[in-house]
This record gives C-alpha cells, sequence and structure tokens, in this order.
C-alpha cells in the first residue's frame, strides 16, 4: 500500500501477528492499489466508461462501497473519482489507457459505482482507493490479528494506526502527531490510544512542482485540483482506520474557516495545524490528548 509497517505486539506471538498483517496487506495490495499492472482496482479502471461488468473481489466489492457511502457522509468531500486529476498533475500510477483528464464536474451527485449483481461492479470513471484502501487493510489486518486470539497490539502503516489493548508500561499507546513544518517531523502533541484508530491527511510528504506549479496529493473533488485550505494538516482519532481516514481528509478540505465547526458538530476528536503552525483540537481530542508543545 505504499507505506512502511511496523508492528508492536505484546507477548510471545509476534510473528503469527506479523503473517496476519502482511498476508492481508499484500492481498489487499492485489485488489487496490492503481500503482501494480496486476491489480484488480488497474482493470476495473481500465473498463470505466464502456459499462462492461467486471468481476472482482470481495475486498475490492467492499471497497467501492465504502467509498460511496464516504461520500454522501461528506457531501463529496471524499470522493475516489480523482485519479484523472492525480495523474494530471504527475502522480502516476499503472498506465490506464484511452482515460484523459475530461476537466472538473461540479458537486456529483452521482454514485461511485453502479453494481451489476454481486461480484460484479461498473465504473463510469476511474477511481483512487489510496488512502482508504490503507484504511481497510488495516481494518482487516486488525480483524485477522484479534481473530488469532493476539489482542495487546499497535499497527502503524505510514501514520495511520491502529491500537488495540495496551503496551505492557503503560495504561494506554502513545502517538506523536507531527509537525508538518518540521524537516525532520517532531511531535506537536502525545495522544492516547487504548481501543481505536488515529489518521493524518498532511501535505508534508506528498508534494512537488508540476510545470512550475506547487502541487500535493490531496486534491479536492470538487475542483479536481490539490486544496490549499489553509490548513497543513489534520488528525483524526476514532474507531474504525478507514473512516478516520475519511474525515481526515474531508475535514483538511473543509479549510481553516470551517474545520472547527464541522469536526465539533461530529462530535470528532480532532487535532489540525494551519499553515502558520497553530495546532487546535476539539474537545474530544482534548480528551485524548497527554502532552502539548509548548504547554508543558
Amino acid at each position: 500500500m505504499g507505506s512502511p509497517l511496523r508492528l508492536s505486539v505484546v507477548g510471545p506471538r509476534g510473528e503469527q501477528a506479523w503473517t496476519e498483517v502482511s498476508e492481508e496487506f499484500d492481498a489487499t495490495d492485489r485488489a487496490l492499489s492503481r500503482f501494480r499492472e496486476d491489480a484488480e482496482l488497474v482493470a476495473l479502471d481500465r473498463a470505466a466508461g464502456t459499462g462492461i461488468a467486471m468481476p472482482v473481489s470481495r475486498r475490492l466489492e467492499r471497497a467501492v462501497h465504502v467509498t460511496e457511502r464516504a461520500r454522501r457522509l461528506t457531501d463529496g468531500r471524499f470522493d475516489p473519482r480523482v485519479l484523472t486529476d492525480l495523474e494530471r498533475i504527475g502522480e502516476r500510477g499503472a498506465v490506464l489507457a484511452g482515460h484523459h483528464h475530461q476537466g472538473h464536474r461540479s458537486r456529483r451527485t452521482d454514485a461511485v459505482v453502479r453494481h451489476a449483481g454481486r461480484g460484479y461492479l461498473t465504473l463510469d470513471d476511474p477511481i483512487d482507493l489510496g488512502g482508504i484502501g490503507k484504511g481497510l487493510a488495516l481494518r482487516w489486518s486488525t480483524a485477522r490479528v484479534e481473530r488469532a486470539g493476539i489482542h495487546d497490539f499497535l499497527l502503524d502503516a505510514g501514520g495511520d494506526i491502529v491500537a488495540r489493548g495496551r503496551p505492557p508500561d503503560d495504561s494506554q499507546w502513545r502517538i506523536g502527531i507531527e509537525d508538518p513544518h518540521d524537516i525532520v517531523g517532531s511531535s506537536v502533541a502525545i495522544v492516547g490510544i487504548t481501543d481505536g484508530a488515529i489518521a493524518t491527511s498532511s501535505i508534508r510528504r506528498r508534494r512537488w512542482d508540476h510545470d512550475g506549479t506547487p502541487v500535493h496529493h490531496l486534491i479536492d473533488p470538487r475542483t479536481g485540483e490539490p486544496g490549499w485550505t489553509g490548513l497543513h494538516a489534520v488528525t483524526v482519532a476514532g474507531a474504525d482506520p478507514a473512516w478516520t481516514e475519511v474525515w481526515s481528509k474531508s475535514l483538511f478540505l473543509a479549510g481553516a474557516h470551517d474545520i472547527a465547526i464541522e469536526a465539533r458538530s461530529r462530535g470528532l476528536a480532532a487535532w489540525w495545524i494551519d499553515a502558520a503552525g497553530t495546532l487546535e483540537m476539539t474537545s474530544a481530542a482534548r480528551a485524548k490528548t497527554i502532552w502539548v508543545r509548548g504547554e508543558d
């Protein structure tokens, strides 16, 4: 899934837990990656717009339907139909012959996918399942580890994290929120998690110049362009890693002006850092925060 994996397990069964995690991430990557020529998603994306119903695995079918629910719940701020926009600004995956950027379609209300019977899907537009795919890989890996009878562990996929139980020396897992303005990635806050997930949408790493213009990977589906929202990073903690991923991106695109109202109205534990480097958070996030830089 394009991210380094780190697994911490309390007790003697770390090797078994790692086998469960690595097998699940491998299987999910084969299903949901847009960078692998042999990935199921690439085949589905290549058939987008043709009307052909493609056979898909249960993983890919579930992932596409989760994205449709996310699109509806976020009023379109989360929408996987940004693949051609990413390609246009230089983040290229497997070649999708015949697909070209068609320009922005304002506030899409049509569904992401047309269901063509169980195990078959039809797309009108190619999709990218990067962030939510990683969240689902974390969800499914966690379930496999728990089914194996392992209950105290932390799984980190490039900064998106699931924690279960507790570490050996504390009552909760301690997770740092990275400063997006710091080249070495120091923490601006430390958060305590027992049974839950935490995800961050940030422009610290995946940003580059395209034709002399600064761009990044967090595309606003409403404009087809990178979202310059006055925010540099948004972190959300919750019960499920796929949904923390959804809400971190959706809140990032809500922007510095609206993020506080939306996050609080939804009861989300959210932390955000603006362009000036200021850290803010909701009351639900404050309850999970152990330490904040400058408040020692």
